[in-house]
């Protein structure tokens, strides 16, 4: 029995759609005939072989809130006993997202015709990565299902408190950037030169603040659309540069560079690198299948390159941390707790408390650049409003002084 897509119209002429059951369409229409439904159009949303029918504009991949909720909710169903089939229709049914619904009745139906939840998850990799896959299929071959959803329910839910912390810290900077750059364009366009024309009528010559302000204003007011395409065009074009891999290299490497910025980036790169490896270990993922998946959610390309070599010498025997701290771009406690487990066998454990560690970590990090950035942009936003002040008050006093 497959999932469907369907679009139909009821008895009063309103459209309508949703999901439903059947083995064939031709079956499906009339299910919704006998519900007092005109059937419109029907697509299967499975994939047979390598061709997938889906409806148009149902996307194929789903938020990170999304996976991380209905992880969760799989695991908790699972876990106490309900059939597999049976969780992702009750899963599916919970959520209130049509792709979503879509993408689980999908996998639902691969599942129904005999087919391993890790199978059905492939039909949909855009939805869920191979990491979820992978420990997916294993956790299926160990008879231990139950057990790897919730640790992949705390593993997306992990992921996604990351993700909204670094997002926080970055709210309030671009916020106060954005209105500083906004009203400093304000007084420079419509307070300025009202100011301005008063000043133009006594025939003084103005100080050399005032007419750097005037020139400013003047500029802004007569070149406004220019400056704003130029800004659009290099911050394009500045984007596209840094998308070919060269350039794209190099600013990553000049990420890891950087004071505060490069532990940030080194920080949460290598978090995503033990956390992968620890779930995926802990599951029974090949090490090298492991290394090669893990390797995928390292963004920065330089640690991704040494994670990459690292696995080569891994292949060729040598132990998981020497191979890691050859390109000294991660952590030496990470490296040190990474050894410490292989020499204990408990590598797993130590990879979760390097997880655990550089996130506490990354956090002081994000909170130390908050308390860098915010009163260093405060300051900017004072300094360049002093300025404006100032120019438009500097031809007050000398007047005051002539006339004395």
């Amino acid at each position: 029995m497959g999932a469907f897509d369907y679009k139909a119209i009821d008895k009063n002429g309103r459209e309508t759609r949703g999901l439903i059951e059947g083995d064939t369409a031709r079956q499906v229409r009339q299910l919704l005939r006998e519900r007092g439904l005109l059937p419109v159009d029907v697509s299967e949303i499975t994939q047979e072989g390598p061709r997938r029918v889906r409806r148009i504009g149902v996307s194929k991949s789903i938020t990170a809130n999304d996976l991380a909720l209905v992880t969760r909710q799989l695991a908790t169903l699972v876990r106490s006993g309900l059939p597999l089939e049976e969780s992702l229709k009750a899963v599916s049914e919970q959520n209130d997202r049509p792709k979503v619904q879509s993408i689980l009745m999908g996998v639902r139906s691969k599942v129904m015709e005999g087919h391993t939840l890790a199978s059905g998850f492939a039909d949909f990799p855009h939805a869920f990565p191979e990491i979820y896959r992978a420990t997916v299929a294993a956790g299926e071959q160990s008879g231990h299902l139950d057990e790897i959803l919730e640790r992949l329910a705390d593993y997306t839910e992990n992921r996604q408190v990351t993700r909204q912390k670094v997002r926080g810290a970055l709210v309030y900077p671009i916020i106060l950037t954005v209105f500083s750059i906004l009203i400093v364009s304000f007084l420079l366009a419509f307070v300025v030169p009202k100011v301005v024309d008063v000043y133009a009528s006594s025939g003084q010559i103005l100080p050399l603040m005032t007419r750097i302000l005037i020139s400013s204003s003047d500029f802004v007011v007569a070149w406004w659309p220019l400056l704003l395409l130029g800004i659009l065009g290099a911050f394009f074009g500045l984007r596209a540069y840094l998308n070919q891999p060269g350039p794209k290299r190099s600013f990553h490497l000049l990420q890891l560079r950087l004071p505060l910025i490069g532990k940030l980036v080194q920080g949460l790169n290598t978090a995503r690198l033990t956390r992968t490896l620890s779930i995926l270990a802990a599951s029974g993922v090949p090490v090298l299948d492991s290394f090669r998946i893990a390797g995928e959610v390292v963004n920065n390309i330089p640690m991704k390159e040494a994670v990459e070599a690292a696995a080569a010498r891994v292949r060729e025997g040598a132990a998981i941390g020497r191979s890691l701290a050859v390109s000294k771009l991660f952590p030496p406690m990470t490296l040190h707790l990474i050894s410490s487990g292989e020499a204990s066998g408990k590598l797993e454990v130590m990879l979760e408390r390097a997880a655990i560690n550089q996130e506490r970590e990354m956090d002081s990090i994000i909170g130390a650049l908050l308390n860098t950035l915010q009163p260093l942009l405060t300051i900017l936003m004072g300094v360049v409003v002093l300025f404006i002040v100032m120019a438009m008050l500097m031809p007050l006093f000398q007047f005051n002084q002539l006339i004395g």
